[in-house]
């Protein structure tokens, strides 16, 4: 729940397709599936340019972008869970001749996972139905998350970021890039923080959590809780690393990602329902 350090990059970005809402940032093939991506909190579009790139070749990728942030620095930030999946979903359902049109998985980290969870049911009541889940860093939607550091002084902002880790100290340290982006990420902070499971039915597609194996914000227990909101298929993986585990390991997180998306391969997907990364 903050702004990491991008991690590598091995092109440069070029201008981004797509509604205000959803960023395209590479081409697919012609019929590939569709990946949906959730940012975490304190995030944007732009971070997931590496796993895009990396996905290019097999899924059409699009980021949500969330209001406040780069191109929609301007807009208010939303602070609640709910309205934003309700903002999400509507936008989804109205441009469904373009974004709902094949399978789609959706992938979500931190308070994006929990907003993806969100999403899909509405997406599925709707009749969309995702082929997939994947969700990271966070705990099941029925075990509450409740904090106050929505409510603290700046300082304590700062310093759960830093316990959470992938933040730019250098951006830390610089005050007018603080003024820029703490906005937001306190908005975050609330929407996360004040989010409660309303008792959706569970969904029918494959489930899979990724968490990291010292996340101070997700431990094993409340991952395996994800298995009570789906009928389908549940799996965990376990890697090594923190909150954002993800940045060392985004070849494996793309190889989960390429596994769970729907047009993957003719290959049986791993369901094996545990499985530790020691790398």
């Amino acid at each position: 729940m903050t702004v990491p350090v991008r991690p590598r990059r091995t092109t440069t970005p070029a201008p981004p397709t797509g509604t205000r809402w959803l960023r395209r940032f590479h081409t697919a093939p012609a019929g590939a599936p569709r990946l949906l991506v959730f940012p975490h909190a304190g995030g944007n579009a732009s971070y997931f340019f590496p796993l895009s790139a990396a996905l290019a070749d097999h899924a059409d990728v699009l980021v949500v972008q969330y209001p406040g942030r780069q191109e929609r620095f301007g807009e208010p930030c939303v602070e609640s869970l709910h309205e934003l999946a309700d903002l999400v979903a509507a936008e989804l359902i109205r441009t469904q001749d373009s974004h709902l049109d094949r399978p789609f998985g959706i992938f979500g980290h931190s308070m994006g996972a929990s907003l993806a969870f969100e999403v899909a049911c509405r997406l599925r009541d709707a009749g969309f139905p995702p082929a997939a889940l994947t969700v990271s860093g966070r705990r099941a939607p029925s075990i509450p998350a409740p904090g106050a550091v929505h409510l603290a002084d700046d300082e304590l902002l700062i310093a759960d970021m830093k316990l959470l880790g992938g933040t730019d100290e250098q951006m830390l340290d610089h005050p007018e890039l603080l003024a820029a982006i703490l906005p937001a990420v306190r908005s975050d902070y609330v929407a996360t923080e004040t989010y409660r499971f309303r008792g959706a039915t569970p969904l029918d597609c494959p489930v899979t959590a990724l968490i990291g194996d010292v996340d101070p914000r997700v431990d094993e227990p409340q991952a395996l809780a994800w298995r009570t909101h789906t009928t389908g298929a549940y799996r965990l993986r376990v890697y090594a690393g923190g909150h954002f585990y993800l940045l060392p390991h985004l070849d494996a997180v793309v190889s989960e990602l390429r596994a769970d998306l729907p047009a993957a391969g003719s290959d049986t997907p791993d369901n094996t329902p545990i499985r530790k990364d020691p790398s």
